[in-house]
């Protein structure tokens, strides 16, 4: 009996993380991202630049451009507009990421595979997400007291959520967006 209640909590997070990774979302320049960008009919202008620490890029004509925190057609359209300002008329800018930024999260304690995981280039990665990743829950798991630890604004702060109520009770509110360089912690239970 019991191996079917963890054959089906299995399965049921592998469909939540199929759902989830179907969204979409609109991701943000980050720094140490690398782009490509193209303006038709202007070779010369076509750049391959890497994102600086602190989210600029320079570009031919315009030079140095805070893009961090931009989505791909907010870039486009900032760069068709400075050209337009005073080089082109109706400039068409393309532009790509070729390298994501590497954002990983960890996955520690009472999971089948901890380590550490890339968080998708584009999409966001739930708790849940990252627990399938790492394999799923142990048999020992403290599914009650899982911890997401992170910084914010220089301070540590710690997350507590019972993963039950995500897939016992189906509550995805409690199923929380990860960031870069969070860390999950699974305890091991002691009943």
């Amino acid at each position: 009996m019991k191996f079917f209640s963890t054959l089906t909590l299995s399965i049921l997070i592998l469909l939540w993380s199929v759902n989830a990774f179907a969204g979409k979302s609109e991701y943000k320049l980050q720094p140490t991202d690398v782009i490509t960008i193209n303006v038709h009919g202007q070779p010369d202008l076509t750049t391959k630049t890497r994102v600086t620490a602190d989210g600029f890029i320079t570009f031919p004509l315009v030079g140095k451009i805070a893009v961090s925190g931009l989505t791909i057609p907010e870039l486009e359209q900032k760069l068709k507009e400075l050209l337009e300002k005073d080089y082109l008329v109706n400039a068409q800018v393309l532009a790509f990421i070729e390298e994501y930024n590497t954002r990983q999260v960890s996955v520690i304690g009472e999971v089948k595979s901890p380590g550490k995981y890339a968080l998708p280039g584009e999409k966001e990665m739930t708790l849940m997400q990252a627990i399938a990743m790492a394999g799923g829950f142990t048999k020992i798991a403290d599914l009650t007291k899982t911890k997401v630890m992170r910084m914010e604004d220089g301070k540590k702060r710690t997350i507590i959520i019972n993963a039950k109520d995500i897939t016992e009770k189906g509550d995805k509110d409690k199923d929380i967006i990860l960031q870069a360089e969070d860390i999950v912690v699974v305890s091991e239970s002691f009943f």
